[in-house]
């Protein structure tokens, strides 16, 4: 009972909302631990794993018992020699080793969904990066924008007063204005691609989405080199799972090339007889032992049938890995150049184009001061600054959703609930 308390606490602890920043890390975990998608693929791994065990299993044997030749006229048991009660047992014997491959191709599909398991784990922490990333972008550009409005209300106030001085037209004022506005309108769609992207999020990981996210930037693990990337493939889970589905296949054609031999099944008898020989002895016991044999002489409708249709499915479950294989190379010859290119691009805006803004919105505050320039000038300055700000963060942002994809391509850790081996080849 107090093993049982501290446990109901700890859970009712787990499902406390926590109140401080939401981390990716902290994302992908909780991800990971409540998706049922997760859970009903493990138990299905473990269905197929126990019923790989009854696959490889004899029949039940049959027990036998009951009267023979009992006369109907007056239903004695003595009258007539041939009155027995015959008691017996039978066992079946499957055709080959059929029951060797039927248990191999369920243990196959069996690895089929623990591997199947992986993918999707490893599909969901891919889902969640993005997701994460993308509400991690709308929160820093709403907090960017909300910096400039604060300096955009400042030109607003100096318009004003400049305008009561004469120094500017009314035209500046209300272009002044309008910017402002435009911000405003600005800040209102990142607060709804915001909301969207919370609602995405909390998909996987409920009301923890509605946490705040931390200032620093998300970090994720190394990209490996791309010939690496392309030598691991072949052990990417969704290859895994494709690849225990081939292996089933083969196992189910070996399955129908044993329906071509003969199951038999043996029996013991023991017959009980009833009544006296006519030189007044009892009728003697019996006993029988008998072999009963399948004969699968007429093949051409049902073996031959069945045999086709498992090279069929064997051919089918290859090309789907071979398909699937084409899709993962795709992915990482296009993701990867989109990720090297956002790196350089990534370059380009932190040591030229941040600074290079940075350093002419300022040079346009200090000329407009000045009267060398005209308020319109000024303003496009610090919507330049404003513009390539958001830029650089969203080139960022686009290389590390890239990056996200190209670990999802990379081997991936078994999830705590996966329950085989990896599958061969």
């Amino acid at each position: 009972m107090f093993n049982l308390r501290w446990i109901l606490i700890g859970v009712l602890f787990h499902a406390l909302p926590a109140y401080g920043e939401l981390t990716l890390d902290e994302a992908e975990n909780l991800a990971l631990e409540a998706d049922p998608a997760l859970l009903e693929r493990a138990l299905r791994a473990q269905a197929l794993q126990d019923q790989a065990v009854t696959d490889g299993q004899l029949p039940d044997p049959k027990l036998l018992f009951g009267l023979w030749n009992l006369p109907l006229d007056d239903f004695s048991l003595t009258k007539e020699p041939a009155t027995q009660w015959r008691t017996g047992i039978r066992q079946t014997f499957p055709r080959g080793e059929t029951l060797k491959y039927r248990q191999a191709r369920t243990e196959w599909l069996g690895r089929a969904e623990a591997a199947g398991l992986d993918a999707m784990a490893a599909q969901i922490r891919r889902d969640v990066r993005e997701t994460y990333l993308e509400l991690f972008y709308q929160a820093q550009a709403a907090q960017i924008i909300s910096e400039s409005r604060r300096l955009f209300v400042q030109l607003v106030e100096i318009t004003r007063a400049h305008y009561g001085a004469g120094r500017v037209s009314q035209q500046d004022v209300l272009q002044a204005q309008l910017e402002l506005s435009r911000l405003d309108d600005r800040a209102s769609r990142i607060d709804e691609q915001r909301e969207v992207q919370r609602a995405r999020l909390a998909r996987w990981i409920g009301a923890a989405s509605a946490q705040a996210l931390g200032q620093a930037f998300p970090r994720l693990p190394g990209v490996p080199a791309l010939a690496q990337l392309e030598s691991d493939l072949a052990r990417h889970p969704s290859i895994l799972a494709e690849s225990a589905q081939v292996q089933a296949s083969r196992q189910r054609v070996q399955e129908a090339r044993e329906q071509y031999k003969p199951g038999f099944s043996v029996g013991l008898e023991y017959r009980k007889r009833f009544g006296d020989d006519p030189d007044g002895s009892n009728r003697s016991d019996q006993m029988a032992a008998m072999v009963t044999l399948d004969l699968p002489l007429f093949t051409d409708k049902r073996q031959d049938r069945s045999l086709a249709a498992s090279q069929a499915r064997a051919e089918a479950a290859a090309q789907a890995r071979a398909l699937r294989m084409r899709e993962l190379k795709r992915s990482l010859e296009s993701d990867y150049s989109r990720w090297r290119r956002l790196g350089e691009q990534a370059a380009l805006y932190r040591d030229r184009l941040l600074p290079e803004a940075a350093a002419n919105a300022e040079a346009a505050v200090n000329a407009y001061q000045s009267g060398e320039i005209e308020f319109i000038s000024l303003m496009r300055a610090r919507i330049n600054e404003l513009d390539v700000r958001l830029q650089a963060l969203r080139v960022r942002i686009d290389r590390a959703r890239a990056a996200a994809r190209l670990l999802y391509l990379a081997p991936q850790p078994s999830h705590p609930l996966s329950l085989s081996q990896e599958a061969a080849q």
